[in-house]
């Protein structure tokens, strides 16, 4: 492939690379992706047709489990025409502004995953802390503007770095190193001073890394202390298993997304290839494993799946 000349104009194209160091195998790299896309396309969208068309499940807890579903979608969606197009077509060229466009999206959809999340362990804790009251404050209301809170609060950050990087010169090879783009990777290729971006995003970086993750393990503190001053172990073991699904959602996302910032802002002499695995895994993972995770760890979802996948007659009769 012939570089491209440097420039201190804007590129026409930006070339991925895609998973480098693993080309004997591609074809293997490529049924995993396929498989795992598959799998995150199917189990969400059936999450959110569950949660729509069964009436036992509109209720607080399954309208957040709706948006979770709606965002893991958008970020299966924002990496999925790049990592396919590498993997079966060696398509590794994606426009200007594509590529920005592409990684907006996939830092909006990756801070939405934490806010979400934040929002689900507060209507865990009302409800748990507060089962009586618990339908009067989280109304439908309530919750469509605690989803446009959140959603306000991960797009309004993300465009401040666009705006900046899209008028910088860039130079070079305009060579990516994944196979999609990212805001520190594009962040790179620029031949003038990035504090302003690089500054930028290690702030809101540690935001989400912080203090998300500490409401969260509040909210659970404030839950756990309630479920301490119920007498009955049964009763005690019940509230807490309607909080494990919500718990490892949580893990799935943050023990990757811990790592993968980590990797990135002290690993300089890890191989570049680590880089890039850990990436795929912090964007690909949580969005096949949280549908899997609700449809075993939680009856009334594990009961819609199976009245959409089997005949009803056979869903009475295993009595879910």
């Amino acid at each position: 492939m012939m570089p491209l000349k440097n420039s201190t104009s804007p590129p026409s194209t930006f070339i991925l690379t895609g998973i480098s160091g693993l080309e004997t195998v591609s074809i293997w790299l490529s049924l995993a992706f396929t498989f795992i896309y598959v799998v995150s396309l199917l189990g969400n969208c059936t999450i959110l047709y569950v949660t729509r068309t069964d009436p036992s499940l509109h209720k607080p807890m399954y309208q957040f489990l709706s948006m979770l579903a709606t965002t893991d979608l958008g970020l299966s969606l924002s990496t999925m025409p790049t990592v396919m197009g590498i993997s079966w077509f060696n398509a590794r060229e994606i426009g200007f502004s594509a590529c920005f466009a592409q990684f907006f999206f996939i830092h909006v959809f990756s801070f939405l995953e934490s806010s979400v999340l934040l929002a689900m362990a507060f209507d865990r804790y009302v409800a748990i802390c507060y089962p009586l009251r618990y339908s009067s404050i989280l109304t439908s209301a309530r919750i469509a503007k605690i989803g446009l809170a959140a959603l306000c609060r991960c797009v309004l950050p993300s465009i401040p770095p666009i705006l900046v990087l899209r008028n910088l010169p860039f130079c070079g090879s305009h060579v990516l190193s994944h196979s999609y783009c990212l805001h520190q990777d594009v962040m790179k290729l620029v031949c003038v001073d990035v504090k302003f971006n690089y500054f930028y995003g290690l702030a809101l970086a540690i935001f989400i890394l912080t203090v998300d993750p500490l409401l969260i393990f509040v909210s659970y503190i404030l839950i756990a202390k309630a479920v301490m001053s119920i007498s009955s172990t049964s009763e005690r073991l019940k509230v807490l298993n309607n909080c494990l699904s919500h718990i490892l959602a949580v893990l799935v996302l943050y023990i990757p997304m811990v790592g993968v910032s980590m990797v990135h802002r002290f690993g300089k002499h890890v191989s570049p290839l680590v880089h890039i695995l850990m990436a795929n895994i912090y964007l690909l993972v949580p969005p096949v494993l949280n549908p899997i995770i609700y449809s075993v760890k939680t009856k009334q979802i594990r009961r819609g799946v199976l009245r959409v996948l089997t005949p009803r007659q056979l869903c009475m009769m295993n009595g879910l």
